[in-house]
């Protein structure tokens, strides 16, 4: 059974491989936050593996912090991305004031 275990990890190891390609390419920072995830949900899916094939229950401890960090990330992200876009469109309704003012 630890060699199916072993394999899935593998297969992890290989969506983060792929989800660095995505980070690198881009095109927007939604698409780089977006293989970030996949990073933390892998890594987190790693770890519980190894917690079991190792039979070690601190990585389990380690896994669950890596996923709030994870959310928090997200969270992080999220709210920045929504303060960023309600400044760009107060911004623009400024503009369109001041041209039909004009």
């Amino acid at each position: 059974m630890t060699e199916v275990f072993a394999v899935l990890v593998l297969l992890l190891l290989l969506n983060i491989v792929v989800g660095l390609a995505r980070v690198l390419r881009g095109p927007s920072a939604a698409d780089r936050m977006l293989a970030s995830e996949m990073f933390s949900t892998s890594a987190v899916a790693i770890l519980l593996l190894l917690a079991f094939i190792l039979d070690s229950p601190p990585l389990l401890d380690v896994a669950l912090v890596l996923a709030l960090l994870a959310a928090l990330a997200v969270v992080t992200f999220v709210g920045r991305a929504w303060s960023d876009l309600q400044s760009r469109q107060s911004e623009s309704a400024r503009g369109m004031e001041s041209r039909e003012s004009d």
